[in-house]
C-alpha cells in the first residue's frame, strides 16, 4: 500500500521503519545520529524479479534497510505491475543482509490470521529484520473480495481488533474472535524467536494520536514541517514516547532536470490526489481518468525533483532535525540502477559527513 496525497516536496508511504540496529553507524544531526536511510521497492511499478536486482544493488550501494509496498492492482495503468510481497520478501531477505518491512492492510483482503502466519514465517527465518506497518487499506486493493467498502472509522476499528489478533497469535495463543474479523481456535505452529515491530501508518494528528496507543512505532509520508511536528507530538503524548518514527519521501532523479520532471509526470501523477479520493477509488483505469487534467508543473507538490544532489541533501537533512529515525526514498521511476548508483554516490556520504 502506498497511500496518496499532495504535499511539499513528497508523497506517500506505503510503509515503513526496520532495522534499528543499523543507526549506529552513522554520524548524523539530531543527537549526533544520523537516520537510518532505506531504499523503496515498488510491486506496482517493477517486476519482482528486477526488483530483487534492484535491492541487492541498493544494499551494495550503501542503502542500510529496505521498504516493500504491498498492492493487488498498480496505481496507473502504465506502472503495470504488482507483485505478492510476501513472496518476494522472502527471496529479498535470502539474498541480501538488510533489515525489512513491509506495509499491510489486514481486514478485509487479508485475514489478520494469515498476516500473522506470513509474518511469523519470515520472522523466524530472518530473526530482527522485519517490520510491518500496518494500515486500514485502499479500495484498490481491497474491492477484489467483492466484499463492501467500510467508512473510515469501520476500518480504524477493523484493524485495530486485526491488531490485536495478530499479536495475540504471533504470543502463541490460540484465538477465536467474533468481531469485526471472526476467528475460530486460531493458533500458529511456528513461531519467532524475537516478535517483529508492528508499525502503524497515519498522515494525521488524529490518526498519529489513535496509533500511540497500539503501535510500536510510527510510519509517515513528507508533509509541512508544522503538520510533521504536531503529528510526531500526537503520537508521542498518547503513548508513543521513545517509539521509532519513519518517512517515507518520493523522488525523482535524472541527469537532466526536465527528465525527472518527465519521468515523475508519466509515473506519479495518479498519486497527487488528497484523500479520501486516494482511499477510495477502485481501479488503476478510474486513477488515470482522474489523472487526466494533472499537468506536468503539478508534481512538484507530491514528488521532490531533481538532478542536484544539494537539494536532496537539503531535504533528508530537514527531515533529520524534526527527529525522524528512519528515512525511505522512493525513486518513481521504473528504472532504479542509474539512481541508486548515483544516489550512493552522490548524496548517501553526504549524509554521514
Amino acid at each position: 500500500m502506498t497511500a496518496a496525497r499532495p504535499m511539499s516536496l513528497a508523497g506517500v508511504l506505503k510503509g515503513a521503519a526496520v532495522g534499528t540496529q543499523a543507526q549506529s553507524k552513522n554520524p548524523t544531526s539530531v543527537g549526533g545520529v544520523m537516520p537510518l536511510i532505506g531504499w523503496h521497492a515498488s510491486h506496482e511499478q517493477i517486476a519482482p524479479s528486477r526488483l530483487l536486482a534492484d535491492v541487492r544493488l541498493a544494499e551494495a550501494a550503501g542503502f542500510e534497510a529496505a521498504w516493500s509496498s504491498d498492492h493487488f492492482a498498480p496505481w496507473s495503468q502504465r506502472q503495470g505491475q504488482s507483485g505478492f510481497a510476501f513472496s518476494w520478501l522472502g527471496a529479498a531477505m535470502a539474498t541480501t543482509s538488510l533489515p525489512f518491512g513491509v506495509v499491510n492492510a489486514p481486514g478485509q483482503r487479508y485475514h489478520p490470521a494469515i498476516v500473522a502466519q506470513a509474518i511469523a514465517t519470515l520472522a523466524e527465518m530472518f530473526p530482527g529484520r522485519l517490520s510491518v506497518a500496518l494500515g486500514s487499506g485502499e479500495f484498490m486493493n481491497e474491492h477484489i473480495t467483492g466484499d463492501p467498502w467500510p467508512d473510515k472509522a469501520v476500518r480504524n476499528a477493523r484493524l485495530r481488533e486485526c491488531v490485536d489478533v495478530i499479536r495475540a497469535l504471533l504470543a502463541g495463543d490460540s484465538v477465536t474472535h467474533n468481531g469485526l474479523v471472526r476467528l475460530d481456535r486460531a493458533q500458529l505452529w511456528t513461531l519467532p524467536e524475537q516478535q517483529p515491530r508492528l508499525l502503524a501508518t497515519a498522515v494525521s494528528e488524529a490518526t498519529a494520536r489513535w496509533a500511540g496507543e497500539w503501535a510500536d512505532g510510527l510510519v509517515t509520508i513528507w508533509q509541512p514541517p508544522e503538520t510533521l511536528r504536531r503529528l510526531v507530538d500526537g503520537f508521542r503524548e498518547n503513548g508513543g514516547d521513545g517509539k521509532p518514527l519513519a518517512l517515507q519521501i518520493h523522488l525523482s532523479w535524472a541527469p537532466d532536470e526536465a527528465e525527472a520532471l518527465q519521468i515523475a509526470y508519466d509515473q506519479w501523477r495518479t498519486n497527487v490526489f488528497e484523500a479520501p479520493l486516494s482511499w477510495d477509488v477502485p481501479t488503476a483505469e478510474e486513477f488515470d481518468q482522474a489523472a487526466k487534467h494533472v499537468r506536468p508543473e503539478d508534481m512538484h507538490g507530491s514528488v521532490l525533483i531533481s538532478s542536484d544532489p544539494a537539494r536532496f541533501l537539503d531535504c533528508l537533512r530537514g527531515i533529520a532535525d524534526l527527529g525522524f529515525d528512519e528515512i525511505y526514498v522512493h525513486h518513481v521511476g521504473q528504472q532504479q540502477r542509474d539512481f541508486v548508483e548515483w544516489f550512493g554516490e552522490h548524496v548517501l556520504p553526504g549524509l554521514r559527513e
